[in-house]
């Protein structure tokens, strides 16, 4: 219970940071507005009309504009030579963008949430968590449930309008495709891809088949594989069609970044690795080419393995949060590479023939700026995922980030001793105290983690964070050739 309290400690100070840091400081506004971020001002009327030779028209009499209308709408040619200006980006030009309130919360609360779960591993490693709730892990679920609901947000808005029928059946086409490969993937057999399903399934029915028997009920277990495995997929199906459209701009950013910053020799070095780096996270769960290599392998001249077991794990964990962190220091150069989208919108523009309204052209420039927000949180929530399921995945799996010093895994109690532990509980007192009433929420929260033992747990988050990954490196890649195409022809 020490622990539990000292975890209530620690989150209501949070929730005092939260309250008193939010208004003053923001990570996700600093972002945007601090890291020399340079947007493009549409030209004004009277700049079009001067290049274009347009005299202004003299307003007629009893002619009156209402609010909401346009009242000089004049052509332009679209070849006209016109010269865009530039300006930092500044804290009140963000605050009316559209999904800023979304992009701001979800990121900051992300830090915040990262604060909780550092000081949590960090006392969780002086005083191990025993039968205790890790509070840090609703934290996680949190921050997980926000940048789903983010997500869905954008991608149900291709499924809105009539002019949004191509990326509607890029969404749909998508989602099938990624639900063909997952039922392809969740047959493959454990020692070639190393999630840990079928060992989460027996684990689970096992410990649930004593759970009932316990309870006076007859079961064989709750479900089948093939429906686990199948819902799984269906899981695994959405998410890759969320990741769809995020995984396309991700490529079209990192596109144009190989343009506009080719002399800079590092900054490519790195925005390489940092694209490529899920393809790496996603060849660590493959056992032929990752484990055997570093931990069963024993090259010439060596006395043993390059890694132990533990070691190697820990690894797989560590490297998720370097490629993450990568990223997120990266940001300001791909959300830069897309502000330039106005210029490169402007120069394809150029190439046309016939004309233009001066509407038209402002939205076409205005529209790069007013949605980059929504561009941000395509960029950001793909990796807050991944970054996420990570935590959980190592807390509720059992794993250690010290893995490369310590031999083994913490050793933990049977569910089936448990089990027989919490079925000995007696009952036999009538009247139910305080005491009492705590002590049976405790054993309902017993029964349960019997039920959702580490091996379940390791599964289903193990699925999640390569899956994660996964359909990060998939997207992506997928973008890259489109982007490689569209550029030849």
């Amino acid at each position: 219970m020490a622990l539990l309290g000292a975890q209530l400690v620690i989150t209501l100070i949070m929730v005092s940071v939260i309250q008193k840091l939010t208004p003053h400081f923001s990570l996700a506004r600093w972002f945007l507005c601090s890291t020399g971020l340079t947007r493009y001002l549409c030209p004004t009327d009277q700049q079009l009309r001067t290049l274009a030779g347009v005299p202004k028209e003299k307003p007629k009499k009893g002619k009156h504009v209402e609010n909401g209308k346009v009242g000089d709408v004049f052509h332009v040619p679209r070849n006209l030579n016109v010269t865009l200006e530039s300006a930092k980006i500044a804290a009140l030009d963000v605050v009316h963008l559209k999904y800023y309130n979304d992009y701001q919360w979800l990121l900051d609360f992300s830090v915040y949430a990262t604060a909780v779960y550092i000081m949590t591993e960090v006392y969780n490693s002086l005083y191990p968590i025993k039968d205790e709730i890790n509070l840090s892990m609703l934290w996680c679920l949190l921050v997980l449930g926000f940048a789903f609901k983010v997500l869905l947000s954008l991608w149900v808005q291709y499924f809105k309008g009539e002019e949004s029928i191509g990326e509607r059946s890029t969404c749909i086409v998508t989602g099938s495709a990624y639900l063909v490969i997952a039922m392809m993937i969740l047959i493959v057999d454990e020692n070639t891809l190393e999630i840990g399903l079928d060992k989460a399934y027996a684990s689970f029915n096992h410990s649930a088949s004593l759970f009932l028997d316990n309870q006076g009920l007859s079961s064989t277990g709750p479900a089948s594989k093939v429906v686990v495995k199948f819902f799984l997929a269906l899981w695994c199906g959405l998410v890759g069609s969320l990741f769809t459209f995020p995984g396309l701009r991700i490529s079209k950013m990192h596109w144009d970044t190989l343009r506009y910053y080719k002399d800079q020799r590092l900054l490519l070095l790195l925005a390489n690795i940092s694209y490529a780096s899920p393809l790496i996270l996603v060849s660590l769960w493959i056992k032929p080419i990752s484990r055997h290599y570093l931990t069963v392998r024993v090259f010439s001249g060596m006395n043993g393995p390059l890694m132990t077991t533990s070691g190697f794990e820990s690894m797989r964990l560590i490297a998720i949060i370097i490629a993450v962190l990568l990223r997120f220091i990266l940001m300001p150069v791909y959300l830069q590479s897309y502000l330039n989208l106005a210029v490169q919108r402007l120069e394809n523009q150029k190439k046309e023939a016939g004309r233009i309204t001066n509407v038209d052209l402002q939205k076409k420039i205005s529209a790069v700026f007013y949605y980059l927000c929504a561009v941000t949180l395509q960029f950001i929530v793909p990796i807050i995922i991944c970054l996420f399921f990570t935590f959980m995945y190592k807390s509720l799996g059992g794993y250690t980030w010290n893995g490369f010093l310590r031999g083994s895994l913490l050793e933990e109690c049977s569910a089936d001793e448990a089990l027989k532990s919490t079925a000995n509980v007696n009952r036999d007192d009538n009247e139910k105290t305080v005491v009492q009433t705590a002590q049976d929420f405790q054993l309902a929260l017993s029964s349960f983690k019997q039920i959702f033992t580490t091996d379940v747990y390791r599964g289903l988050l193990g699925l999640a964070t390569w899956w994660s990954c996964f359909a990060l490196f998939a997207t992506s890649a997928m973008g890259m050739l489109y982007q490689s195409y569209f550029s030849a022809v």
